[in-house]
């Protein structure tokens, strides 16, 4: 009597032959995984990542309005603004939202490169586009609820009013804001070798660029070669268009402003997406 199971019992034990892909298309299962891993990790210690920059967005605002007196309104468009209510949604967007994403996202595969756990991102069943998805998920996610935080909190500032004039203005640029400095984060955690080069990019980049955006004036008032400098600065676009949201009135035109976020944006993706598939220091 032979000893070896029948035929009909091996091919139901084995699933798929050897080399066929059991994931064909999109691994929702493990891109929904490694996005979950992403948002419990800044989750984890929720004072750092969420509250930390909350209340440092809101001393911003209660610096520049009571402990230096600003009170002159800001002539914008044409139509002058209370100070209060001009840097409200630049500090919602750029201190509030653009900063969180940045920090998470150019944490992660940094993080891994450093600790050695660099072969979680890598060798699970994922692709590129799959794991950069899960990356910006993550960063965004807490880009939002950073800012949402934010909003909530001057709703009830004295004196200030954030009620949204053009609602899906603010949500399209606050997801081009968000986006954008969630891409450079991962480029950046993609070329930094140890924490002290994310620092870098984070003082001598994004800090410049953010606090000479137009956050607190209106770059109508500058010298012609700081206009021309700010209109070079993606982030002017960025918190340009979110005010626009809230006030109805912006520096630039709002749609101008949106293919130019648009368009480093899908730069922006294309370059980290290139790096990830290459394993550009990444992969020994």
């Amino acid at each position: 009597m032979s000893s070896h199971p029948p035929s009909g019992e091996i091919q139901s034990a084995v699933r798929n032959a050897p080399g066929v892909p059991v994931i064909k298309d999109v691994n929702w299962g493990g891109l929904r995984t490694l996005y979950i891993k992403e948002v419990r990790r800044f989750f984890k210690v929720h004072l750092q990542t969420i509250w930390a920059p909350a209340i440092t967005t809101l001393l911003f605002l209660i610096v520049f309005t009571i402990a230096t007196g600003a009170k002159r309104p800001v002539h914008v468009g044409g139509i002058d603004i209370p100070f209060a209510d001009f840097i409200a949604p630049g500090l919602i967007i750029s201190q509030g939202m653009m900063g969180p994403a940045f920090a998470n996202a150019s944490f992660s595969l940094l993080a891994g490169k450093i600790q050695g756990t660099i072969v979680d991102y890598l060798m699970p069943p994922l692709s590129t586009l799959e794991v950069l998805a899960a990356l910006l998920g993550g960063a965004m996610t807490r880009a939002f609820l950073v800012g949402f935080v934010v909003w909530l909190a001057m709703l009830l500032y004295p004196g200030v009013h954030v009620t949204p004039s053009h609602p899906v203005a603010v949500v399209w640029f606050g997801f081009l804001g968000a986006l954008f400095l969630s891409l450079l984060g991962v480029l950046t955690s993609i070329w930094a070798q140890k924490f002290d080069h994310a620092a870098a990019v984070t003082n001598f980049v994004v800090a410049p660029l953010s606090l000479l955006s137009g956050t607190f004036y209106s770059v109508d008032r500058l010298a012609p070669a700081f206009r021309a400098f700010s209109h070079a600065n993606p982030f002017f676009y960025i918190i340009s268009g979110f005010r626009y949201g809230f006030l109805g009135t912006a520096d630039s035109p709002v749609l101008v402003g949106s293919i130019v976020v648009l368009g480093v944006d899908v730069v922006l993706f294309v370059l980290c997406y290139q790096l990830l598939a290459r394993g550009w220091r990444l992969k020994s």
